[in-house]
């Protein structure tokens, strides 16, 4: 029996829109197993810019109001600001629908904690949307240290490192409140990083047991500009720019993680090590599809190039060599999940490892409040 698409609504228009609708775009050609998928609701404030992205973007129809959305839908993206993610995916969850929500989780501790809750008590997946999980170097890194390929696992180092924020004039954005962000370098990129560490050595070292945390803010306020480009106010930025952590894990491994949004001529510099006992690897997401690996005997790393038809998900895509993009690991993504919602299985990474992610952030902040390591425990 065929079953009925699965008709898809979609919380945010902008950057992460575009990202997951063109992911949504390309399922069925690259995955023609994937659930059949109808682009169906996108939702929005702004009329006339939500009329022509739902344009650009496939869907059929758009709303202004999400309470409105959730009714006509079977799956609900939620991609809006990270103050929007709680209550929208908690309505959506308590009326039985799955929920694909982007990181960070939500602005606060407590908030993340409820979102986790009603996951739990719903029937239906619910997924924080870690992208980089999907890279196929990262799941090939992956296999590398499950095999014990790296020996024991004793440090992990990650950092994250953009300069879209170097010029003190550079415009102001909702990325820059904390009660719309929650914060700022730590949230936006150090998410990522907690969650790649983790995903890929997380069954190795452990739980997190303690953290340290420095937070810094270099501009304290931005500009604000009209359609002619004129500057109308300066509102206060109330996040960090960059961060920077220690960890400690439960098996003694140890973590040094930072990320930053004014560090010169890095775009998207995410950058995760692993070291163990019997070998190293480096990814870096500036070159996605190599793995870098220093294997036992050996003295130096060896480039391994990530798009044989056997690695991870590459064999969807092109012949050897043909290297995939950023956008790739949106579709592997949405593959993954869509797959679940339509098996009515669970989801990893899951409203519950979002929530674990946010501890660490939490964490990571309170530390620098206190100016002392902060347990976990």
């Amino acid at each position: 029996m065929t079953r009925e698409p699965l008709r898809i609504g979609v919380l945010g228009y902008r950057f992460m829109g575009k990202a997951h609708a063109n992911a949504l775009a390309r399922l069925p050609m690259f995955f023609p197993e994937a659930p059949a998928v109808e682009r169906h609701t996108l939702v929005g404030r702004d009329e006339e810019a939500l009329a022509a992205a739902a344009d650009r973007f496939g869907f059929a129809n758009v709303a202004t109001d999400w309470e409105d959305a959730l009714d006509e839908v079977d799956v609900f993206y939620n991609l809006g600001p990270n103050h929007v993610h709680a209550e929208p995916s908690i309505a959506a969850l308590d009326a039985g629908v799955p929920v694909l929500c982007e990181k960070p989780l939500a602005p606060t501790l407590e908030e993340a904690a409820a979102m986790r809750d009603a996951a739990a008590a719903a029937d239906v997946p619910a997924g924080t949307a870690f992208n980089y999980r999907f890279v196929p170097a990262i799941r090939r890194a992956r296999e590398i240290i499950r095999d014990g390929e790296l020996g024991e696992i004793r440090q992990v180092r990650g950092r994250y490192l953009q300069d879209w924020l170097v010029d003190p004039e550079a415009a102001w954005a909702w990325r820059m409140d904390a009660d719309l962000a929650g914060s700022g370098a730590l949230g936006d990129l150090g998410a990522h990083t907690i969650d790649l560490a983790n995903f890929l050595v997380g069954d190795r070292v452990g739980a997190v047991d303690r953290v340290s945390g420095q937070l810094t803010t270099f501009v304290d306020e931005r500009p604000v500009y009209d359609d002619a480009g004129d500057v109308t106010e300066y509102r206060d930025v109330t996040v960090d720019d960059a961060y920077a952590a220690q960890v400690a894990y439960d098996s003694g491994a140890t973590g040094s993680f930072e990320a930053s949004r004014v560090a010169a001529g890095h775009k998207n510099d995410h950058t995760i090590a692993v070291h163990g006992s019997k070998g190293s690897l480096t990814f870096s997401l500036e070159r996605l599809n190599e793995l870098k690996v220093l294997r036992e005997g050996n003295r130096g790393y060896e480039t391994v190039l990530v798009t044989e038809e056997t690695d991870p998900y590459v064999g969807r895509w092109w012949p050897p060599g043909h290297v995939i993009g950023w956008e790739h690991a949106f579709v592997h993504e949405s593959y993954e999940f869509l797959s679940a919602v339509a098996e009515g299985c669970e989801f990893s990474p899951s409203f519950a490892d979002g929530y674990e992610v946010q501890r660490v952030l939490d964490a990571i902040a309170t530390a620098d409040e206190r100016g002392a390591w902060v347990s976990l425990g």
